[in-house]
């Protein structure tokens, strides 16, 4: 009977440690993206290796009402990133491919999905 509840325990442990490994990683690499500031004029923002996958508001974006949309984003990551035109990975995407070129500044975003997907 002790033999059971402890290998039961044993199984339940290593599921819960199994789990909680796989659940917080991170892109390896960069992703970057450029706004309009406060100023007027353009500022850039890199964000280094972040977490994946999961949707990344930008902060200097991300109120519609009161910001222009970032532009001009850039996935020099390992992983396939979605770009969205609205916050909380909503409105319209698209996706751009691992270690890519930076796409063009009419590119407009206020999110970003990091898939988990890599080449």
């Amino acid at each position: 009977m002790r033999l059971r509840h402890t290998a039961a325990a044993v199984c339940g442990a290593l599921a819960l440690l199994l789990t909680q490994s796989a659940s917080a990683s991170a892109a390896t690499g960069h992703f970057s993206y450029k706004f309009i500031g406060l100023d007027g004029a353009p500022q850039s923002v890199t964000l280094h290796d972040p977490v994946s996958p999961g949707c990344v508001v930008l902060p200097e974006v991300a109120d519609p009402g009161s910001s222009e949309p970032a532009f001009a984003p850039h996935n020099d990551t390992d992983e396939w990133v979605m770009v969205f035109t609205e916050p909380d990975c909503t409105g319209d995407s698209w996706t751009l491919r691992p270690h890519g070129n930076p796409a063009t500044d009419r590119l407009k975003l206020r999110s970003v999905f990091l898939t988990g997907r890599t080449q």
